[in-house]
């Protein structure tokens, strides 16, 4: 599935709108990522960034971002990158996450989690550390998502 991930998105990124497609496509993957509408800003092995608007869909009673639709932005930027980086031979799937909310999140987001120090052949377990800022680029949430990593059964 990883390659065909960043197959897919080569792919789109040659018609218009492309990336919009392709955001689309990639949430519903787990339907409930599409509250949130996210857009991949970036995309590579071992690095993601997306983002989400301020939107009243996704608000609180203080009309700042919800902190649950924060943590579906992040478990949709982990779990995409685990996909598009995670060798074909294995997988994975979360385990736990834990989250500090830091400041209201009051504008648009944008989270980013990068997996470059991950050894694929060996790991069993991988936190995604994924930070979600906001327009000035100011932390406003951070989430450590454990995921457990497993060889594929044997067919």
């Amino acid at each position: 599935m990883a390659n065909r991930i960043l197959d897919l998105q080569e792919k789109f990124k040659k018609v218009p709108f492309g990336n919009y497609i392709f955001s689309g496509f990639l949430a519903r993957f787990a339907p409930y990522f599409t509250t949130i509408k996210p857009q991949v800003i970036e995309l590579r092995p071992n690095y993601m960034k997306a983002s989400m608007k301020k939107r009243p869909a996704v608000h609180n009673h203080l009309k700042t971002v919800h902190a649950i639709a924060m943590c579906n932005l992040c478990e949709f930027t982990g779990g995409i990158l685990m996909e598009a980086s995670i060798p074909n031979n294995r997988r994975w799937i979360p385990v736990a996450m834990t989250v500090n909310y830091v400041a209201k999140a009051q504008t648009n987001l944008t989270a980013s989690c990068d997996l470059s120090w991950v050894n694929w052949e060996t790991c069993d377990e991988v936190i995604c550390q994924v930070s979600v800022r906001n327009t000035s680029d100011v932390e406003v949430m951070n989430a450590a998502i454990t995921m457990k990593v497993s060889d594929k059964p044997k067919r």
